[in-house]
């Protein structure tokens, strides 16, 4: 079925940037102050701000649920970085989510990819039918958009990569089908950050992050952003993140800005590192199959090549270990450097395992038919010396596998090897 009568209105595009990434980072959304000159901003914890006479503010500031210095600065350095016209911040990831699916009728239909966050596929599957929003995942969203677009379908919801099994949809592709009957595309670009991917270029017309991982970087935020290009969503988005109020401290607004100033720099770390753990674990007889788009066995290579900076991979990768679940669980907890939590995107590296974590809300036929099977360990590259990373995996997997079967009587007679 198609809507050719009802195509998909692009906005108008966000200016081209004078300056390049790094320059953007450090100074988009950071005017001096102008009463003392100060190079950072500072924070702005007012509540209220006064007015002149009714109805009139002092300047562009009512009430902190609807603005806030520190929050307009950070939106305006997302909006410069994701090369959009417009950004809006939100309390976490999970309420970006949110927010969105709330601006649908009852009634909509969503297109999501199969291998989503633990956390978007529970809204998805046990909060958004509350409101009448219906979603169909798909595997290979590419192959099948066509076959599961519905009359009623107004969103196709993508991850690339993919969390955790790191698959790369084309953006451009699923964008020129989906604008051809009206839907509009969003990607979650939490995994790559803006640094890396900028999926607004390719197509998509809301790109999301839980500003959490990489834009914040440090690990002591909890937040989200949306950007787009479009006046229409800008005005529907701001009137939710102020009806609702999923909206973030001044304080979190100016932490995570001060931690995108830094985000090429850790960006192009990590995507280093996990380079060279990913190519450990390829030459692994430990393991049976590696997650990466920067490698060249990954099966959406060209992919990566067309929709990621230099053909970066990121600085997220999974692997599957032999042994099964308790090899895997072992592996997680004799690394040294990497600290076995959830979440990603620090500068600190990160394990875990999403069969029993992130991803454990998931029912296990859901999980398995998206390759999230009980093996499967996902790593978070941070910006620790590559070389020190690579060496803990390799202890780690030793001690997972071998010493496991030395441990278990595989060597020492028991099972004829004596």
């Amino acid at each position: 079925m198609t809507f050719s009568g009802h195509p998909i209105d692009t906005p108008p595009r966000a200016p081209s940037p004078i300056h390049r990434f790094g320059t953007l980072a450090v100074h988009a959304g950071s005017p001096h102050d102008p009463v003392t000159g100060a190079v950072i901003e500072p924070i702005s914890l007012s509540t209220t701000y006064a007015q002149t006479s009714v109805g009139k503010p002092v300047g562009l500031y009512e009430y902190t649920r609807s603005a806030n210095p520190n929050r307009a600065n950070f939106e305006t350095a997302i909006a410069a970085l994701e090369h959009a016209r417009h950004a809006l911040a939100f309390a976490s990831g999970s309420a970006t989510t949110a927010i969105i699916l709330q601006s649908l009728a009852a009634g909509s239909h969503v297109v999501s990819v199969s291998d989503v966050y633990g956390g978007t596929h529970r809204y998805f599957t046990q909060v958004a039918s509350a409101h009448g929003v219906t979603v169909t995942f798909s595997p290979s969203i590419e192959l099948d958009i066509a076959e599961l677009i519905r009359a009623e379908t107004k969103l196709i919801w993508i991850e690339s990569p993919s969390n955790p099994t790191l698959s790369l949809v084309d953006i451009r592709a699923v964008s020129s089908v989906a604008h051809q009957h009206g839907i509009l595309v969003v990607v979650d670009n939490t995994f790559l950050s803006p640094y890396v991917q900028n999926p607004l270029d390719h197509g998509a017309d809301i790109v999301v992050h839980s500003v959490t991982k990489y834009i914040n970087g440090h690990s002591d935020v909890l937040m989200g952003c949306a950007a787009f290009n479009s006046d229409a969503l800008k005005t529907r988005l701001a009137f939710l993140q102020n009806a609702i109020g999923a909206v973030p401290s001044p304080f979190d607004c100016w932490l995570a800005h001060r931690g995108l100033k830094t985000l090429h720099l850790r960006a192009r770390e990590a995507s280093r590192n996990a380079s060279m753990v990913a190519e450990a674990l390829q030459a692994s007889p430990h393991v049976t199959s590696v997650n990466y788009p920067g490698l060249p066995s990954h099966p959406h290579r060209m992919i990566a090549l067309k929709q990621h900076r230099d053909g970066m991979g990121g600085g997220m990768l999974s692997f599957r270990i032999k042994g099964g679940k308790k090899a895997a669980e072992r592996f997680c907890e004799a690394t040294q450097v990497f600290t076995l939590a959830e979440s990603l995107g620090g500068v600190e590296s990160l394990c875990e395992l999403p069969s029993s974590m992130t991803h454990a809300g998931i029912p296990k036929a859901q999980r398995e038919a998206a390759g999230v099977f009980d093996d499967l360990v996902r790593l978070s590259c941070g910006v620790e010396d590559g070389v020190d990373l690579v060496q803990d995996v390799r202890s780690a997997l030793e001690k997972a596998v071998v010493a496991a079967k030395l441990s278990n009587g595989a060597f020492n007679g028991v099972n004829g090897y004596a």
